[in-house]
């Protein structure tokens, strides 16, 4: 063997050893298994938190509040903690990584070794969710499972039978089979119980376990077994499970002749796609105009709220920022091409659910004057995150930067103190629901003032406030309809309507769906037995109150109130029909129709919004002269 070929191995080894011992990870090499991998995984996350967090971070503080995460694990305030590594009393400051995982890995082994009957496992995830605590609302600890639903949701798909399905009384009733999915195309309907899988029982499944026996790899096989109504005899299936897409677009449709409507509920791997297919309909449809509907929209993908936006806007338009006191994390955002709707009119419904990837979306558009925002003031959820994947799969999701939309407003509002609270609130102060945000002009500081493309105000302080601001409706009462939500009277009812004149309702309104959303009205039979099943779970009609009010959780009002509201209740039973009949994207027109204040006002305010676009233009004419 030449010289050369038997040191360049030992060089190797002793390289490898070298960047560990620099690493402060020597300690972790030498134990063995279990506690090796508990210990790896402590420090997996210290070290992304302190190479990637956004903020400053201090290793003093992320190790203390983790062997505060020791401490609460053993639950157990009878032991003596003076003298020994869990002494919280004697503050330990190390200087740098390794200092920190040595005397947490001395803590670590003192419990391992005095306290056999404690899960090591649960120690470390309480220490890192501890630490995690330190930074802000969003840097999270996600386990194992939770990791690989959150990657199969945000991937749009995953793999099983496609049905969408619910618990009732104990047993799992399909709601809707996925449209295209295996369990559609073997002819499962709305209104099955499955009562077997696999020849084992499903009564009194939990909706985990659902999950857990009817998701599967893709060409795997799960046997069911159904009782269908008014069919005497139980039906066998074997299905073949396949790919089963997730949309994130719930409904696209025609508001009228002219505007076309749609809702995304979040930003996942196909929701760019899955809206130019939308926008291609509507086109085919006749749109001119176009409303985007992200209210209780959470986020997701960057990549996907800003391949969204490009859109709306001409090639090289800026779209959104980042900042970080990492440079590697700085960035802006710039449109590369010219959007399918730069030139259609545009609205976007925003709300407090609206955050993250929502904000970007409506952020440029508000910026660049390109629409009206309308709606109430969104979550200000601003922090761009990075997951990392640790040692047993498990991740944690750290904010490495913030946004900024293009005038330079920060998205995200504060965290200090309770993380859920505003910097400053904007209130409606009068009943008219077309209030501009300009009129809040005196309220706000200097600081938070910053101006659109054609120099328009436009506020920061977290989250993006509308250019119209519409109120929720207070005026309604929503005590009856909140009873009949709270114990599911809707699903409920619409479920047994089907199930006695199922075959009747769909020889007549199955093929004429837009027949159904303006013509059909609940007949005084059903009305009457909608009645009967609110009186049995607790309705009291009475004269002997002046407001709607609960008593021991039965609901007492009087007849006239009753009747004044009651048509909210039909309203939303009328939607539920819609989506176990035709699939869940047919509930949203329909109670669009009957309740969506915000998008009612919306489509009033076409005026305010071209005359947005002719100021916006001339601004763009004087700047070019």
């Amino acid at each position: 063997m030449s010289v050369k070929k038997f040191i360049a191995p030992q060089l190797a080894i002793l390289l490898i050893l070298s960047a560990v011992w620099v690493a402060g990870i020597d300690n972790v090499v030498v134990k063995s298994g279990y506690h090796q991998d508990n210990l790896h995984k402590y420090l997996q996350v210290q070290r992304r938190v302190i190479d990637n967090y956004f903020g400053e971070t201090d290793i003093s503080t992320l190790y203390n509040k983790s062997l505060q995460g020791i401490i609460k694990t053993l639950n157990d305030t009878t032991i003596t903690l003076e003298g020994t590594p869990l002494d919280t009393t004697v503050k330990y400051n190390p200087q740098n990584l390794r200092d920190s995982f040595n005397q947490y890995e001395e803590a670590y082994l003192y419990v391992a070794n005095n306290f056999p009957d404690v899960d090591m496992n649960r120690v470390v995830e309480t220490s890192i969710k501890e630490m995690l605590s330190t930074l802000d609302p969003h840097s999270v600890y996600i386990e194992p499972d939770d990791s690989e639903r959150i990657q199969e949701e945000f991937a749009g798909k995953f793999q099983g039978i496609g049905i969408q399905f619910n618990i009732i009384q104990d047993t799992i009733t399909v709601i809707t089979p996925i449209s295209g999915g295996p369990s559609d195309q073997l002819g499962i309907m709305s209104g099955d119980r499955i009562i077997s899988i696999n020849d084992t029982s499903a009564v009194g499944y939990s909706n985990e376990d659902v999950v857990r026996r009817l998701r599967g790899e893709k060409g795997t096989t799960v046997d069911i077994q159904i009782m269908r109504p008014r069919n005497p005899n139980t039906l066998n299936f074997t299905i073949v499970r396949d790919d089963i897409p997730i949309t994130t677009i719930d409904t696209h449709y025609m508001l009228d002749e002219r505007t076309g409507y749609i809702k995304i509920n979040r930003f996942a791997a196909t929701t760019h796609d899955e809206f130019l297919a939308s926008v291609n309909k509507l086109k085919d449809r006749g749109m001119e105009r176009f409303i985007l509907d992200l209210r209780n929209n959470p986020g997701g993908y960057l990549s996907q709220a800003i391949s969204i936006s490009e859109e709306f806007f001409p090639r090289n338009t800026k779209l959104v920022s980042t900042q970080s006191r990492h440079s590697r994390f700085n960035s802006e955002v710039f449109s590369r091409k010219d959007g399918e709707l730069k030139d259609l009119p545009v609205m976007v419904l925003v709300n407090e659910g609206s955050a993250s990837a929502s904000e970007i979306v409506s952020g440029a558009i508000q910026d660049h004057d390109r629409g009206l925002i309308v709606g109430r003031r969104t979550f200000g959820k601003g922090l761009v995150q990075q997951q990392y994947e640790l040692i047993d799969k498990s991740n944690i999701r750290v904010t490495i930067s913030r946004y900024y939309t293009p005038s330079g407003r920060l998205i995200q509002k504060p965290f200090d103190g309770s993380s859920e609270d505003y910097a400053f609130e904007f209130r409606h102060r009068t009943t008219d629901a077309t209030m501009d945000a300009n009129e809040f002009k005196d309220q706000v500081p200097d600081s938070l003032r910053f101006k659109t493309t054609a120099g328009r105000d436009v506020f920061g302080g977290g989250g993006i406030v509308p250019d119209v601001i519409v109120q929720e409706d207070t005026t309604t009462s929503p005590y009856l309809f909140n009873f009949m939500l709270v114990n599911r009277i809707d699903f409920d009812f619409v479920r047994d309507y089907l199930d006695e004149k199922g075959d009747q309702f769909r020889e007549e309104w199955e093929d004429n769906f837009e027949e159904y959303r303006t013509d059909f009205e609940w007949s005084d039979e059903a009305q009457q037995m909608f009645l009967e099943r609110m009186e049995e779970l607790g309705l009291v009609i009475t004269e002997d109150i002046d407001e709607p009010a609960f008593e021991d959780n039965n609901l007492l009002i009087t007849e006239e109130q009753y009747d004044e509201l009651v048509w909210m209740n039909f309203g939303r039973m009328k939607a539920e029909m819609a989506r176990q009949v035709w699939g869940s994207e047919y509930f949203y027109p329909v109670i669009n129709d009957y309740l969506n204040e915000t998008l009612n006002e919306a489509m009033n305010l076409w005026k305010a919004a071209q005359e947005l676009e002719v100021y916006a233009q001339k601004q763009a004419e004087s700047r070019t002269e």
